[in-house]
């Protein structure tokens, strides 16, 4: 917006958050403080618009203490589902903090005070001019647009119809409806026209947006209709301010100015010279907000969830800072502009300075002390001029915090790409350490708390599962789990049931005493050492000093340690076919089949994999012993064992010798000989990561149920070709090739078939514009026509309707190469009409829809716009 665009009604941001609620406390609303950045709903990571705190009241399960609301809510949009993270600083009003004024109607009122109530307060209020408005409305929501166009009076021409676009929900489930929005033409200098739907986005500003919050999506997708219709309301306080400021960009307002004013001293720079170095005084701006709010709310720096959004934020804004100029404290400078600039506003960020800055100010010179290190590695990485693997990626995170985002987003400034899904797998390996060391350690709270004083005072719980399935215990610990009344963690003095680890899956079975019976559901650990038994006991209940009977489900453990040794066979097998470079990389051991994953750098050849069955289906026939031994860490080394994956070993460890070709360090357990094995498959084959590659097999009755299943297939096939088994391939081959030659005939029908309608409908062009019904024709026909058709000398449009399969329609349109016709403007109306829409394409437009008995009216539609 130019200066002499300016409007005359002037407002800072306090006082636009003070004329926006004062407007409808006046109206009955209560006004309602902020909630929290962190938000008591589980589907979203932060508070991501305005009627995040009142999502119960929208769905019935809470009543309010009022009917209608107004509030000024802090949001967040940086992580999880809702995430604005790499379109900041690119754009001229994309934040990943920002306030959302909303008012909201708790079954009070609905579309009729809501859209005048919002036109009312843009237009008298704020003082915008009603000729650079723009409305929308969802392509369902006739409703809607009638109150704009006849209460509210608004041009008809300034009301476009959107689908996805004016439909709103929070999350995949939860509170939903359509929407309708209000955006502000900010003039022909910031691109095309054609209002919202057909304009440049960063000319027409969306500033408003109204929520008919009609409904409830289920997880199945389905919608309910909620108790009462509600209304929603967001409108954002930064994409309203330029507008009222005369500003071009969110940056240049008195709310963010200050902050990117403040960054750009740091550093030596001019906003306004450099189109990179605004980007990066953007992005500190905004992240500097983003950070304190976040701890301000209680968010620390960390490597999972909200805080590693926040750590993320923090060294992505330093880094910015420090590509242009060596500073050595950055956020200080940009946390005291925040603060000065919104601690009225938000008095939390002036009472918590001390703690936000210095919460800050240590992760940003614990990033400086690695950066240093990490950016020599990557320097070399990208100085190679090849994708930077997902190993280095990794070092990069793990060992000089550098975020995957971070790395990606350097490599792409320099046009090296990175190998994100290596990157991936090296990640679900560190997960899986930090998941076993959490066991170990425990954590802080109250309940590893009382997992810790069961250990100090009965000490690590005794295994007796390897020589017994059945075994007596006492009962040491009873804790109710959370959210379910009849399930429990029980701890025993001494267990036969197995825990979950190095890949095997937790023992199942029953618990019982004096007339009590526990059905184990799970085990697994609190903590190393630790067992905890989640037990469902439907009746009755155990207590402490209890004298407890266990039985472990026999025919489950017996599948499990077949599949479990099989492992162990899989991996021999594999080095052995493919060479020693292959290691273990991850397993699943359950009663119904085994996982393997394992490095190695190619997919396996048809053979190969052959090899590895029959080496394994060998090895079972000869039905050697397994054995285990417990030794010392250094005998096992000397004796050649092979370190299992997922597994921590002390200086006393097992040693499992599965026959003559494997040995391997292995606390799980497993059948007495090989040959109880039975029989072995691969079912498949496939990679999960850069040379990462897994094989999924199934041991015994279950890899004979298989085959026999294959088998019975492979008997069905023969009888519908009517062949033997031993002549399928040849058959199918015959078959392949009968099929192209057929498909080739066809193809060449059908190309003759629309070269004949094509030349018919030559001669029915009338002034360089065809509009034509042909029934009978699909989507892809109609382009095909539509195409040739482009060629005919002095062609300026060509729009072709057919009903097809009974009930389908197909809307194709195009233009000439010399014509200047919009096409998609041209067929909008026709596409509503039929139910479906069209994009922003001036040369092509294709849509469909059910509405086949309006095709002819459709067609009278085209025609008139034409």
């Amino acid at each position: 917006m130019s200066r002499a665009d300016k409007i005359c009604i002037q407002m800072e941001a306090n006082e636009l958050r003070k004329a926006f609620t004062d407007f409808f406390v006046e109206r009955g609303h209560t006004l309602v403080p902020s909630a929290s950045l962190i938000p008591h709903d589980p589907t979203v990571l932060f508070t991501v618009a305005g009627m995040v705190p009142f999502k119960p009241y929208f769905l019935g399960e809470e009543q309010p203490a009022f009917s209608r609301a107004t509030s000024i809510q802090k949001c967040m949009r940086a992580g999880g589902k809702h995430n604005d993270l790499d379109q900041i600083g690119r754009t001229a009003r994309h934040l990943t903090f920002f306030e959302m004024l909303g008012n909201f109607s708790f079954g009070d009122y609905f579309k009729n005070e809501a859209i005048p109530y919002a036109w009312q307060l843009v237009t008298e209020v704020l003082g915008l001019d009603p000729n650079r408005l723009w409305v929308t409305v969802h392509l369902s929501d006739d409703e809607a647009e009638a109150i704009w166009r006849d209460k509210v009076g608004v041009n008809p021409k300034r009301i476009q119809r959107l689908d996805e676009d004016n439909w709103w929900q929070m999350a995949d489930t939860g509170p939903c409806g359509p929407c309708s929005e209000i955006y502000y033409d900010k003039g022909e200098s910031y691109g095309a026209d054609g209002g919202p739907a057909f304009g440049s986005d960063e000319r027409f500003l969306e500033i408003w947006n109204l929520v008919f919050m009609q409904y409830d999506r289920a997880e199945d997708g389905s919608l309910h209709l909620l108790p009462k219709p509600c209304i929603d309301t967001g409108a954002g306080l930064e994409r309203i301010l330029p507008v009222i400021q005369g500003k071009g960009s969110v940056y240049e307002t008195d709310l963010l100015w200050p902050i990117l004013a403040a960054g750009a001293a740091l550093i030596g720079a001019t906003y306004g010279q450099d189109p990179e170095v605004d980007v990066s005084l953007r992005i500190m701006a905004d992240h500097a907000r983003s950070m304190a709010f976040l701890v301000a709310d209680g968010v620390i720096p960390s490597n999972e969830g909200r805080g590693y959004v926040l750590r993320r934020i923090i060294r992505r804004a330093a880094l910015r800072a420090w590509r242009i100029k060596d500073v050595e404290s950055v956020m200080i400078t940009l946390l005291d502009a925040v603060i000065d600039n919104l601690g009225v506003a938000y008095p939390e960020l002036v009472t918590g300075a001390d703690f936000i800055k210095s919460v800050i100010d240590r992760e940003e010179k614990s990033f400086a002390k690695t950066l240093r290190a990490g950016s020599n590695l990557l320097d070399a990485e990208l100085e190679r001029g090849l994708p930077i693997s997902g190993e280095a990626a990794f070092r990069l995170h793990d060992t000089y915090g550098f975020p995957i985002e971070l790395t990606q987003e350097i490599a792409m400034d320099r046009g090296v790409e990175v190998d994100t899904a290596g990157f991936e797998v090296e990640m679900d390996k560190q997960r899986t350490r930090a998941r076993a060391d959490r066991k170990e350690k425990g954590g802080d709270n109250e309940l590893n708390d009382r997992y810790r004083e069961i250990f100090e005072s009965f000490g690590p719980t005794i295994f007796s599962g390897y020589s017994t399935l059945g075994d007596q215990g006492r009962i040491v610990g009873i804790f109710k789990s959370e959210g379910q009344d009849d399930l429990y963690e029980v701890f025993l003095d001494r267990t036969s049931f197995y825990g979950e680890q190095g890949g095997q899956v937790g023992d199942t079975g029953v618990i019982s005493t004096e007339g009590v019976v526990g059905e184990v559901l799970d085990t697994n650990f609190a903590f190393s050492s630790l067992t905890r038994h989640i037990v469902r006991i439907p009746s009755g209940e155990f207590r402490i000093g209890q004298n407890v009977s266990m039985s472990v489900d026999r025919a489950r453990r017996n599948a499990i340690r077949k599949n479990h040794t099989a492992t162990h066979l899989v991996h021999s097998a594999l080095r052995s076919v493919l060479g020693d470079h292959v290691k273990q990389q991850g397993s699943l051991v359950a009663p119904d089949r085994l996982r393997f994953d394992f490095f190695h750098w190619g997919p396996l050849l048809p053979d190969e994999i052959i090899k590895v069955e029959e080496l394994v289906n060998e090895a079972i026939s000869a039905s050697e012993k397994v054995e285990t031994k417990v030794t010392s860490k250094s005998e096992a080394m000397e004796m050649g064992a092979i370190a299992f994956f997922g597994d921590k070993y002390g200086d006393s460890v097992r040693v499992v010798r599965a026959g003559s070709t494997s040995m391997e360090f292995c606390g799980g357990t497993h059948v007495d000989e090989l040959g109880a094995i039975g029989l072995f498959v691969i079912t498949q084959e496939t990679s999960i990561g850069a040379n990462t590659r897994r094989i999924e097999a199934l041991t015994g009755l279950g890899a004979l149920s298989y085959l026999k299943a294959k088998a019975a297939l492979l008997g069905q096939v023969t009888s519908v070709l009517g062949t033997s088994e031993t002549e399928v391939l040849s058959r199918l081959e015959q078959m392949r090739i009968k099929e192209r030659e057929l498909t080739s005939t066809l193809a060449g029908y059908e190309r003759e078939r629309l070269s004949k309608l094509t030349k018919d409908l030559f001669s029915r062009i009338d002034d360089g514009i065809l509009i034509e019904r042909l029934d009978g024709q699909n989507p892809n026909a109609l382009k095909e026509i539509s195409s040739i058709l482009k060629s005919h000398v002095g062609l300026k449009f060509v729009a072709l309707i057919s009903l097809f399969d009974e009930n389908k329609v197909a809307l194709v349109a195009t233009r000439g190469p010399d014509s200047s016709i919009d096409v998609s403007s041209a067929v909008a109306g026709a596409a509503k009409v039929l139910g479906g829409g069209v994009g922003r394409n001036a040369d092509f437009a294709q849509t469909g829809g059910k509405n086949y008995e309006k095709i002819d009216e459709a067609l009278q539609i085209i025609k008139k716009s034409i």
